[in-house]
């Protein structure tokens, strides 16, 4: 063998020895004095009940602790996830299975907020008392006369249940192996109500649009304008009624000039587009409209006859399209009259 690589053999086992004792020594170190009082405030939240637990639950604890400066967590000092609790010198059959944790820091304290989830892997023939494990963890803080290095400990208290059977043996009365303690398990319907809302919000957004493009009612903004007016006073008319067809083009004539400030005409209508061109995709129903207007009111040798009640029934629609045009919205072409 090399002379030269003897002695390193040697000086590696040494390190090797050396950081495994050190590292047993800082797992098993010696309590650490209590920190003191009033620094640390501790809020808590435990699991909502402390009986019926089978083997494979999981129970999570909630840790809130905010702490006076200049004390400082050591995070190594935090549980172990997969660390099997002991009691009484033998394995509880409880693990922590997760750990998270978040730091808020302020001008005179700084706030931990610890997630600890554990699992349960013990069972009985009979309902069994279990704990959730009290944690020790450790601060660093300035120098006393009690902890000359500044490292104090602070014992999060543990947490008292009981875990039931996976099978019951033998017979036994329902009535007389209920527990007065124990609550009936609820099913938690956050999910469901929150989907539920949203579902809800939608369909009001849904019926909202839907009320808005077919509603005649002045009952959201833009639903009070000259046409959607019109529309209301052309569903009163009546077709068999000769005069309710003037009527309806009146009506209609006095919503365009409302809505253009001036006499609208077939001879000033591309003008009247221009200055509104929502109104360019029923520029041929207009044209339409307006020889329907003059054949009304001044073709007196062919009035029309039988096709009134078609005209009115082509104006509401027509109505309709000019509602839509003075809402932003898009309408839907119309057949001739």
């Amino acid at each position: 063998m090399n002379p030269l690589i003897k002695p390193f053999n040697i000086s590696l086992a040494s390190f090797v020895l050396f950081f495994n004792i050190s590292f047993l020594a800082l797992a098993n170190d010696a309590p650490s004095p209590e920190i003191p009082e009033g620094v640390v405030k501790l809020t808590k939240i435990d699991p909502n009940r402390n009986v019926g637990y089978l083997m494979g639950d999981i129970l999570d604890r909630n840790i809130t602790l905010e702490v006076k400066k200049p004390y400082k967590l050591i995070e190594t000092t935090l549980p172990i996830v997969g660390y099997e609790h002991r009691y009484q010198g033998q394995v509880s059959g409880i693990e922590l299975r997760k750990i998270s944790h978040t730091k808020k820091e302020s001008n005179t304290s700084t706030t931990y907020v610890m997630q600890l989830s554990y699992q349960v892997f013990a069972t009985a023939p009979t309902v069994k008392p279990a704990l959730l494990p009290a944690e020790i963890v450790k601060f660093q803080g300035p120098s006393t006369s009690e902890a000359k290095d500044g490292l104090v400990q602070y014992r999060i208290p543990e947490f008292y249940f009981r875990s039931s059977p996976m099978a019951v043996f033998g017979a036994v009365k329902i009535e007389d192996d209920m527990s007065p303690l124990r609550q009936p398990i609820l099913l938690q319907p956050y999910p469901e109500k929150q989907k539920l809302v949203a579902y809800l919000a939608v369909l009001s957004l849904s019926l909202l649009g839907l009320l808005y493009i077919i509603g005649s009612h002045a009952w959201l903004p833009l639903m009070g304008k000259p046409f959607a007016r019109a529309s209301r006073q052309l569903a009163k008319l009546s077709p068999k009624e000769a005069k309710d067809l003037k009527v309806a083009i009146s009506a209609l004539h006095q919503a365009l000039n409302t809505t253009a400030k001036y006499s609208v005409f077939s001879d000033n209508l591309a003008t009247f587009i221009q200055c509104n061109p929502s109104f360019k995709t029923i520029e041929s129903e207009m044209g339409q409209f307006f020889a329907l207007s003059h054949q009304v009111f001044f073709n007196t040798q062919n009035p029309p006859g039988h096709e009134e009640s078609c005209s009115l029934v082509w104006l509401r629609k027509f109505c309709k399209q000019c509602r839509d045009c003075e809402r932003g919205l898009k309408p839907s072409k119309l057949k001739k009259a």
